[in-house]
């Protein structure tokens, strides 16, 4: 049984702020600890339930207070901020965490293991690579095109037209920079050949994790969406208690703003967390529907979308796809079920 006491801490690198609450709210213990000091403090405490914002190094504490005995819950910093009163202290925030996590509509962020956090670091990797990648592919367009030249959109054309510049003796690029213009392509192609090394071996782990490999089937969902799709749902889709609030984490459900018993819903929101996922989706679910809306359906979902794709447009079937992506995907890692594809039509 876990006590009424509520400990929060206020992570950082050096020193970590602890602070225990009575079933009162009252603060007990409001005090700074060193780092090495923490587990040796919590080892002390009774069975309770401890609580952190999401932040780094946040999982680590998390699982340490649970080998103690504690009950871990990781909370949305943007969700523990609208309780901090006064300044912006360690000691505010500590208290501000703990009362966030009696809320009755509290939402925690689900514990990743280690499994997961590796390879939500080798995602995290290529994405680095690759927007390295195309910041440096930027920069040298840029700078070309002051001097006149213009490099069209894609890979292929700035690969093929930067040595083609640089050996033009007479298009007016100064000599000054055409050494260091080399030195920033080789930079992208070795960057580029990071991004596939990355790829490949994000490919060899996802090839034996068979949750990844069943949401690869859903329609949009490639090895990087599936790789997202189940470090945002969780192993079993603990942190969400339904698809529809796994889709609105994501982004993927309109914004509502009624009052007075007049509902009004708008578009979907900017204000989330998983920007890139929903991207991704979308534009997965985007590359789908334009196959669709050339060529006759094939199965129930198909004409789903084409009589969307006429009632909607495109990109708002896209978003609608999407959307249920996420749900299916939730109801397949939570059920523990394979997926199951919809059934042939013939037209």
């Amino acid at each position: 049984m876990y006590q009424d006491n509520v400990i929060a801490l206020d992570l950082a690198k050096n020193v970590i702020q602890v602070c225990i609450l009575d079933k009162q709210n009252e603060v007990k213990i409001n005090r700074e600890l060193r780092r090495q000091q923490v587990l040796g403090w919590l080892a002390k405490q009774a069975p309770s339930v401890v609580a952190m914002e999401a932040c780094g190094s946040a999982h680590y504490w998390a699982k340490q207070a649970r080998v103690l005995g504690h009950q871990p819950v990781l909370l949305s910093a943007r969700f523990v901020k609208k309780f901090v009163e006064g300044h912006k202290t360690d000691k505010n925030d500590a208290v501000a965490i703990g009362i966030a996590v009696r809320q009755p509509n509290v939402k925690p962020v689900a514990i990743k293991s280690n499994d997961q956090l590796a390879l939500q670091a080798l995602e995290k990797m290529r994405q680095h690579y690759q927007d390295v990648a195309i910041a440096t592919s930027n920069m040298v367009r840029a700078i070309v095109y002051e001097f006149g030249m213009v490099i069209p959109q894609g890979e292929k054309a700035f690969r093929e037209r930067i040595p083609d510049i640089l050996e033009d003796a007479e298009n007016g690029l100064p000599m000054m920079l055409r050494a260091p213009l080399h030195q920033q392509y080789q930079f992208w192609i070795s960057l580029k050949q990071q991004v596939r090394e990355a790829e490949k071996q994000l490919r060899a782990q996802l090839k034996t994790h068979e949750q990844c490999n069943e949401l690869q089937k859903l329609d949009g969902v490639g090895p990087v969406n599936a790789l997202n799709l189940y470090l945002a749902l969780g192993t079993r889709g603990e942190a969400f208690k339904n698809g529809r609030e796994a889709a609105a984490c994501i982004g993927l459900t309109p914004k509502q703003h009624s009052s007075g018993g007049k509902v009004v819903m708008l578009g979907i929101s900017q204000r989330i967390a998983k920007k890139q996922l929903r991207a991704n989706l979308i534009q997965g679910a985007l590359a789908k529907i334009k196959v669709v809306a050339k060529r006759a359906p094939k199965n129930t979902r198909e004409v789903w979308m084409r009589q969307l794709i006429e009632r909607r447009g495109l990109r708002r079937a896209a978003v609608a796809l999407a959307n249920k992506t996420v749900r299916m995907a939730w109801a397949m890692v939570h059920y523990q079920q394979p997926y199951q594809a919809p059934e042939s039509v013939t037209i």
